[in-house]
């Protein structure tokens, strides 16, 4: 069976849905569009995880290109690629808090 546009769409909603739908990897999201742009050491400070896991959890986001990075010398820097993604968080927001 041949997929639609519409239904290749969803599966890429699904997919980006699934990516961020993970406690920590929110806490990520939402401290970098608070502080537009970390290195990983200071998303470990901000967070007080396990730089391994914070590093996990970075990759899958940037893997589906939820996040960007860049390198300044030792440290990658990391930022919200996908500028909409507040967005979806004020709708997630509005919904969880409905009675």
């Amino acid at each position: 069976m041949k997929k639609t546009n519409k239904s290749k769409q969803l599966e890429k909603m699904a997919s980006l849905l699934k990516c961020i739908a993970h406690p920590l990897r929110l806490e990520i999201i939402e401290l970098l569009e608070n502080k537009r742009s970390l290195c990983v050491s200071e998303i470990v400070e901000n967070l007080n995880v396990e730089q391994s896991v914070i590093s996990h959890h970075l990759t899958k986001l940037k893997d589906k290109e939820i996040l960007k990075s860049t390198r300044d010398g030792k440290n990658v820097y990391y930022e919200i690629a996908m500028t909409n993604l507040s967005s979806v968080f004020f709708c997630i927001e509005k919904v969880a808090a409905a009675k």
